[in-house]
């Protein structure tokens, strides 16, 4: 009996266990988004985006070749519909990490489509706007920048897609050229 009481009780705090790690993940993307929302540049994709893919939290790191690595979420008209990877393979001047949440809008069915094909890639030149709250920030392939005041870049759809980062901790200091991998799997 009493092995069968310590069975059934592993078994429970297993279940539970994997019960919070999905809830902890699923409260990690919903924090993400809420925190995207928050920037008043993001209000007009959120309204009419066709969809996105969010990624909470994407590490990169470098000592002369870099790379990055997220896991995401893909949703078109509010709702779930595969999970996506973004790999970053850079080379350059870089030294440092950091860690940054990114969005991708879809404006239409096309651009949605093409990246959830699975296996899509943006080149060295594409680029992203980075956004804190309260400040302004521009981010491209070459690093991150940010400051208070003056004009900034504000994102608009590049072949169907506008590209959102915001940046979470680190320090990296780089000049490289990279561009992003995506995978995707449907649900």
């Amino acid at each position: 009996m009493k092995k069968f009481i310590s069975l059934i009780s592993a078994t429970c705090l297993a279940a539970t266990l994997m019960f919070s790690q999905a809830v902890l993940a699923d409260e990690e993307y919903t924090d993400t988004i809420a925190k995207f929302k928050m920037a008043n540049d993001t209000h007009k994709f959120f309204d009419n985006a066709y969809g996105y893919a969010i990624f909470p939290t994407v590490g990169k790191g470098g000592f002369g070749i870099g790379a990055a690595y997220g896991k995401g979420k893909v949703f078109r008209n509010q709702g779930y519909t595969g999970d996506t990877s973004l790999t970053q393979i850079s080379l350059g001047f870089q030294i440092g990490g950091q860690a940054y949440s990114e969005i991708i809008f879809f404006k239409n069915a096309k651009a949605y489509d093409a990246f959830t094909s699975g296996s899509f890639e943006f080149g060295a030149q594409a680029s992203a706007v980075a956004i804190t709250i309260g400040a302004n920030a521009q981010a491209g392939t070459t690093g991150n920048s940010s400051g208070a005041g003056g004009k900034v870049a504000k994102a608009s759809y590049i072949n169907g897609m506008a590209v959102y980062t915001m940046a979470k901790g680190g320090l990296m200091f780089e000049a490289a050229l990279a561009g992003q991998s995506f995978t995707f799997e449907e649900k």
